[in-house]
């Protein structure tokens, strides 16, 4: 699905054309194109290898661009001023922590990085309890599982409170309930008009998320909003229809005008879904007409599809329907 490059904003916190990191041997990211507005959540998804922490380090000056550009909060990460830097938060896939150390050890330490002045106990033990990790405060790093070390890690991302966040991968390896606990704080500093750009392999996550960049082997399939995503998918809205008897041929015939994409599809004698412009519109009209033919419907309502369904449906466009082997999206 190609991308247009996105028009010029002053107000951009991360502005990327033509963004290219070629590592010469297939790896990297290519011509990419992208905006993320102050104040959102841009969600960057995409499988293991795909280009997404290639990115976020050529957001942050790790990596130099083989061509294209990038500007973050105005300026080109290879000529950061110390002020730009003040403003910005990494939490890395691989985070720098000292094993001999206390998890608050770790995260005093963080702060002092950042410049935070000494009366900071509060501030910390808020980032603390964020991630759930208020009980381990004694605890040695090399004591923790995987999971805990990447929440250690966002605490002490998050202590110097950067208006600018690139988390890499900040839920891998963390429990559902706290991933979601995770998601509503990143809301939270997204509504004080905090700007996050979020990498996941949880293709689930996009529903957090303002605006979403589809990236499938160093290249952007799609940037949308999350609903936007589903329609670029799907063609439009679906809808899921449920009748009382089975549906004979005939109506799958006639059910075929309110469709956009061709033949509904079935999912049992009884269940039919379609997709359709409007969802809202179309149902009123979808029960008048099952009523007409003495079809009796138990249900007519929008299906919202998984977000792993859009993003391989999304990847299988993009390769033009050749793709021998699944993409297969982290659960």
């Amino acid at each position: 699905m190609p991308n247009s490059p996105p028009p010029p904003s002053a107000a951009s916190a991360v502005r990327a054309a033509g963004l290219t990191r070629d590592f010469g041997d297939g790896t990297g990211v290519f011509d990419l194109d992208l905006e993320v507005a102050p104040g959102t959540i841009f969600g960057f998804i995409g499988p293991s290898g795909s280009g997404k922490t290639t990115t976020v380090r050529l957001a942050l000056g790790i990596h130099a661009p083989t061509s294209g550009t990038i500007e973050v909060l105005g300026e080109r990460p290879a000529v950061f001023t110390p002020q730009t830097r003040a403003r910005i938060g990494y939490m890395p896939q691989l985070p720098a922590l000292y094993p001999t150390l206390t998890v608050w050890e770790n995260l005093n330490f963080a702060a002092s990085l950042y410049g935070l002045p000494w009366r900071r106990r509060a501030r910390l033990e808020r980032s603390l309890e964020l991630v759930g990790l208020e009980g381990a405060r004694k605890k040695k790093v090399d004591e923790l599982s995987g999971g805990m070390r990447r929440r250690l890690a966002l605490a002490q991302t998050l202590a110097h409170d950067p208006g600018l966040l690139f988390l890499d991968e900040p839920t891998a390896g963390i429990d559902p309930v706290l991933r979601r606990r995770i998601w509503d704080h990143l809301g939270e500093l997204r509504d004080a008009d905090h700007t996050l750009f979020v990498t996941t392999q949880y293709v689930g996550e996009a529903a957090y998320c303002d605006m979403v960049g589809v990236l499938v082997e160093g290249r952007l399939v799609a940037v949308d909003t999350p609903e936007g995503l589903r329609r670029a998918a799907y063609g439009g809205e679906v809808v899921e229809l449920r009748t009382r008897d089975p549906v004979p041929p005939a109506a799958l015939v006639g059910l075929r005008r309110f469709s956009v994409t061709g033949a509904p599809r079935t999912l049992d004698d009884h269940t039919v879904r379609l997709v359709v412009d409007d969802a809202g519109e179309a149902i009123p009209e979808l029960l008048t007409w099952c009523a007409g033919e003495e079809l009796a419907v138990e249900t007519a309502e929008e299906f919202r599809p998984p977000f792993d369904d859009v993003f391989v449906l999304l990847v299988e466009r993009e390769d033009g329907g050749t793709r021998k082997e699944p993409v297969h999206a982290a659960a």
